[in-house]
């Protein structure tokens, strides 16, 4: 193996401040590569000894698992071996800390340094640090880590319906800091914790708690906060004394008066505060933190559904999985979350249900930047185990979901669990005490549950403060039409219990095209895209006219790896997407929902892969926000329609054999065209 040199890289954000070597500041650097990997359990791999020169050479993210685990059938679920070297200068400043941190490691991570062990992280999506710092010696050091997504029994998620790909999935980082520095090891957590104690037009009261560690001699220091507005000017700054004894955890307690507060007001408005909390040494900044804060306050109302700022604000939206890509699987970095993030928001949604585990950072941050509400989960998934280490498990990844989520505006909702296939006391037990737990951590929040498969009175979907459920009449049983009435009997039998909708969807490939199109068996190979548009068009219609359910989240917004399916134009892909895995095609049900939900003037002719189509009379159909409807056949005026439930069509029109030009045009100046081959 090959002796590395380490790269120091500034890294701005939430929970870390840009390097500034002059005043001892908190460094980050990222170790992203080059690491050697091995997909397979190695004797001695921890050693200093061990020849790796014949192991593959990666760059983080890293997953082992694509793409096997993105064409179906069995992929590789077990270990695989991370060596690289870091870099400890000689002349390093005595007493300073060193940290590994992860962002995440699938499913479960025993860390090595120089031979010796350093810790162990179980659970694949929440980031953990390690104090590496009695283990380093002057000069470079060896880090192993062996990561394993094989199926342990008493690590979430269990079960479920998709691919757990394995490996180094999110970046790694050294981080160094001053002997006393801000908390680094509290389940991940920035340190920092901002509760809104009161929030009126005239003022906000902030209390601010700040965990500190000192692994060094001195006593006395002090913090300085610092709240800045969205357009960075410092709103106000506050110094406090703090005795932090030597060797010794403290927590500081400030209370910060905003005047005036501007509200984040979810996509009208999602104005941002950024808050930087420095321990201070005399006048060097020891360490420093800087934090998203935004001012809000929201409720559910069982009749008027979800309120932000006292208001009705109706959160709808899309389960979204993970910004995988094909050839990568879940081993991506902010780019695709950023990209996916747009391409949701220009279908107008407000918010997003984050499953079935904690996201990467990013995907929170630009939430709260967006204006998108968030329901964000643990992988209680499928299935559970009885047994006093899953249940401790949970509650750990429970604990650092909230722990490194509840600084930002965007979290609404912890959820607790999802579709969990069986109904007795063990699992309402289980729910009651994540529930609790989940209160007890952050009181300002609201829990929900994701139910599916036993009665909608059952107690085990009862226990947290929302009722949610997971509901696919139309595609696996039942008619579309069924979701209306359900809802309204479900309302009336718990009149004072918020209900919404977790999931619902049905599969898709834009390969596949049959208009008008028969009903597709849900694990067939043929899901024609004018289905799922026909299930979702009754959907959106019935949902619209129901504003007391508390959100309504269609699954899903991208098709997604499932290593155990086989259905539609693929193996292993779930593709009930409104966007295809690849992300180069929106459905025809993308457009639908944008024209529900956006405000941008918008026109989509539907069926438009359809094509060579044959001859004849066809209805012809067309999603908009617009009132009414124009359309020409090759230059012929055919018609004016008006749109209803976000929809219009043109029935009887006569096709041609040859090329034809659609064209549609609504009252509201937006537009569209396709151009179809019609066979005779």
């Amino acid at each position: 193996m090959k002796w590395l040199p380490v790269v120091r890289a500034a890294l701005l954000g939430a929970g870390l401040l840009a390097a500034n070597a002059a005043c001892a500041m908190r460094t980050a650097a990222l170790l992203d590569g080059p690491w050697r990997f091995h997909r397979a359990d190695v004797a001695g791999a921890a050693e200093l000894t061990l020849d790796d020169d014949a192991w593959q050479r990666v760059t983080l993210p890293h997953t082992w698992n694509a793409p096997d685990g993105e064409v179906g059938g069995p992929y590789h679920r077990g270990a695989g071996w991370y060596r690289r070297t870091i870099d400890r200068p000689v002349s390093a400043t005595p007493g300073r800390r060193r940290f590994l941190e992860f962002d995440g490691a699938t499913l479960a991570a025993d860390v090595w340094v120089n031979g010796r062990l350093a810790g162990r992280h179980e659970g694949g999506y929440a980031r953990f640090r390690i104090d590496i710092t009695p283990l380093l010696k002057p000069g470079r050091n060896l880090v192993a880590v062996r990561v394993d997504n094989g199926a342990l029994k008493h690590v979430a998620p269990l079960g479920g319906d998709f691919t757990v790909f394995g490996g180094l999935v999110r970046p790694v980082r050294l981080i160094e800091t001053d002997a006393a520095h801000i908390e680094l090891l509290d389940h991940g957590s920035p340190g920092v914790t901002v509760d809104t104690e009161a929030l009126v037009a005239a003022a906000a009261r902030l209390r601010v708690h700040v965990d500190l560690r000192n692994h060094g001699a001195a006593a006395a220091r002090a913090l300085q906060l610092t709240l800045r507005d969205g357009e960075g000017q410092v709103v106000l700054r506050q110094h406090q004394p703090v005795q932090l004894a030597a060797t010794a955890p403290h927590r500081a307690s400030v209370l910060l008066h905003v005047p005036k507060p501007r509200l984040w007001q979810g996509v009208h408005d999602p104005h941002l505060y950024r808050l930087q909390v420095e321990l201070l040494d005399g006048r060097r900044v020891a360490d420093s933190v800087q934090l998203p804060i935004g001012l809000r306050r929201f409720d559910v109302d069982p009749q008027r559904g979800f309120l932000l700022n006292g208001r009705p604000y109706p959160l709808v939206g899309v389960n979204y999985f993970h910004a995988g890509r094909p050839g990568r699987g879940v081993a991506v970095g902010d780019a695709e979350v950023d990209e996916d993030l747009r391409i949701l928001k220009e279908m107008g949604l407000t918010a997003l249900r984050l499953v079935h585990y904690q996201h990467p950072p990013r995907a929170y941050e630009r939430a709260d930047e967006l204006g998108l509400v968030l329901w964000t989960e643990i992988p209680l998934n499928a299935q559970m185990q009885e047994t006093p280490a899953f249940r401790d498990n949970l509650h750990q990844q429970l604990r650092e979901l909230v722990r490194q989520n509840r600084h930002h505006a965007s979290v609404a909702v912890w959820g607790v669990g999802n579709e969990v296939y069986r109904a007795d006391e063990p699992i309402t037990r289980l729910l009651a005490e994540l529930h609790a737990l989940a209160k007890q951590e952050d009181p300002s929040r609201l829990t929900s549950y994701a139910h599916c498969c036993a009665p909608d009175d059952h107690p085990m979907a009862l226990q947290t403060d929302l009722a949610s459920y997971n509901r696919y009449w139309g595609w696996y049983d039942g008619q579309f039409a069924d979701i209306g009435p359900w809802a309204d009997r479900l309302r009336a039998k718990l009149p004072a219990k918020p209900i919404g909708l977790g999931e619902y969807g049905a599969g898709a490939s834009v390969l596949q095209q049959q208009d008008p199109p028969q009903r597709p068996e849900p694990g067939g190979r043929w899901h024609p895209e004018q289905y799922q548009a026909l299930f979702h068009e009754t959907y959106a219609a019935e949902i619209s006219r129901r504003p007391f359910f508390w959100g309504s989240f269609v699954w899903l917004g991208f098709d997604h790896a499932s290593a155990g399916r086989h259905e539609g134009d693929a193996n292993g892909i779930n593709d009930k997407g409104l966007v295809t895995y690849d992300r180069r095609y929106r459905k025809d049900a993308y457009f639908l929902y944008q024209a529900h939900w956006s405000k941008t003037p918008m026109v989509h002719i539907a069926s438009r892969r359809f094509s060579p189509r044959p001859a004849g009379a066809v209805t012809l159909k067309a999603y908009s926000n617009a009132r009414r409807l124009t359309l020409e056949v090759s230059g012929r005026a055919v018609g004016t329609a008006a749109v209803v439930n976000r929809i219009a069509t043109w029935p009887g029109v006569v096709l041609a054999p040859g090329r034809q030009q659609i064209a549609v045009r609504g009252d509201h100046g937006a537009g569209d065209r396709v151009e179809w081959e019609v066979t005779p």
